[in-house]
């Protein structure tokens, strides 16, 4: 059954989606930005496993020791900047297009094959938000393993663009990112959607219940996705740091070809542990977020596909 829940006041059209898009944006820039330094030592462990082979709390007692607390915060600028627009793609663009599939296949067919509407939606969207951004991230990722290479967001790009160029320098990261985000994207919204109904299941109707059942529900469901999804993604993840570490010669399939097989398949999952907590915790909140700041917004109009 699809069902659409509409308050008083409904916005509609290019104002709802701009709505779900700004509580997107804040989610994963809020999230994102705070757990910098998590990112930071995930990063380095994957760069860097024989110098950060500690683990999680033995890298951040050493990157302080050397480094200074400070080091943690590396990368924040386009860590919050590139992530915020991803967020509005991708929270905006997935309730976009979960509607306008559901519109072309016809409400039955849609509740018949719920979960390649959700696939085939949060991919469309997490690939257009990929294109910002890979350039942030490719900047992140250069300031992390570089520290001197420049004071920050803007000097980090001008100086990739003018000593590589906008594509090796800024998009030779792209192929990895989307072969990152995008399977990251489509189990974290298909684990969250089942796993959320799963538990509004067991708690009852969402209209009957409280704003913190609702959080909790949103957490909670949040929280499994994210596991999920961080498991599912580890491995372009870290070809991601490699690539964009330094200068290479070759094309891009070539360079992704000889860094999979150089790092072997235990290689693929360096930094998994803490890359685990940091998805977990960052898609419970971000998910509670989008919900709450959804409703606040009163974009609470979105099409809902249940059985």
């Amino acid at each position: 059954m699809l069902t659409t829940t509409n308050p008083p006041f409904t916005p509609t059209g290019v104002a709802l989606y701009a709505r779900f898009g700004l509580a997107g944006a804040i989610g994963c820039g809020v999230t994102h930005g705070v757990l910098t330094p998590v990112d930071v030592v995930k990063t380095r462990i994957q760069l860097d496993p024989v110098t950060y082979n500690k683990g999680m709390a033995g890298t951040f007692r050493q990157v302080i020791r050397t480094e200074g607390v400070e080091a943690l915060m590396t990368g924040f600028g386009p860590t919050f900047a590139g992530y915020f627009l991803q967020g509005a793609l991708k929270f905006g663009g997935y309730e976009f297009w979960k509607k306008t599939l559901i519109d072309s296949v016809g409400q039955e067919n849609a509740a018949r094959n719920r979960t390649a509407i959700y696939l085939v939606g949060a991919a469309i969207a997490e690939f257009i938000a990929d294109i910002a951004l890979c350039p942030l991230e490719a900047t992140r990722i250069r300031l992390v393993s570089q520290p001197t290479f420049a004071n920050g967001l803007v000097s980090g790009i001008t100086r990739l663009v003018k000593e590589e160029g906008v594509y090796r320098g800024l998009y030779s990261g792209f192929g990895p990112i989307v072969f990152k985000q995008v399977p990251y994207t489509m189990s974290k919204f298909v684990v969250y959607e089942v796993a959320s109904e799963a538990l509004w299941r067991g708690v009852g109707d969402p209209k009957q219940m409280t704003s913190s059942t609702t959080t909790a529900v949103n957490l909670t469901a949040g929280l499994i996705a994210g596991v999920v999804a961080a498991v599912v993604s580890q491995p372009a993840d870290t070809l991601l740091s490699k690539i964009n570490k330094a200068k290479g010669n070759g094309s891009i399939i070539s360079r992704l070809s000889g860094l999979a097989s150089d790092l072997g398949f235990r290689g693929l999952f360096l930094g998994l542990g803490p890359r685990i907590m940091m998805v977990g915790l960052m898609s419970a909140f971000q998910f509670a977020i989008y919900g709450d700041l959804k409703r606040i917004f009163g974009a609470t109009s979105g099409v809902e596909i249940r059985k």
